[in-house]
């Protein structure tokens, strides 16, 4: 498992975009790292809104692919995932369930906040009480 400062000096690539580490924090029962990236809502509108993602994993699943310089995701926590590319779509393109990384995820929005989660701990934490915990900058 990686140490948070390596955590911390690292971006996370998830849905082609890259996160930055933001804190540990205990529910479902695991010590969960959550990641977070701010971007504008459409860059088609004419007053884009900010929008806070926040990306939740197991700790555990979170490994450092070397010849990227990336944190990528791995269930195992050890097997660095193959990097597709793919285009980048408008966030709210995103379909709310989708896989990634061979993991099962979901999405849901809060005010100017959207979170992802592994499929298997989306009761939990993307609860509209559960989502409050990721609100903020």
């Amino acid at each position: 498992m990686l140490d948070v400062s390596d955590l911390e000096i690292n971006v996370l690539e998830f849905r082609q975009r890259s996160f930055q580490f933001d804190r540990l924090l205990e529910a479902a029962g695991r010590e969960l790292a959550v990641f977070s990236r701010t971007e504008t809502e459409s860059e088609s509108q004419f007053r884009p809104r900010l929008l806070h993602l926040r990306l939740v994993v197991p700790r555990e699943w979170v490994v450092y692919d070397e010849p990227n310089d990336v944190l990528a995701l791995a269930r195992d926590g050890h097997t660095v995932p193959v990097r597709l590319t793919e285009a980048v779509a408008e966030l709210r393109a995103d379909l709310p369930e989708f896989k990634e990384q061979g993991i099962d995820w979901r999405r849901a929005e809060g005010a100017g906040l959207l979170v992802y989660a592994p499929a298997e701990l989306a009761t939990e934490l993307l609860a509209p009480e559960g989502l409050s915990r990721f609100a903020g900058g």
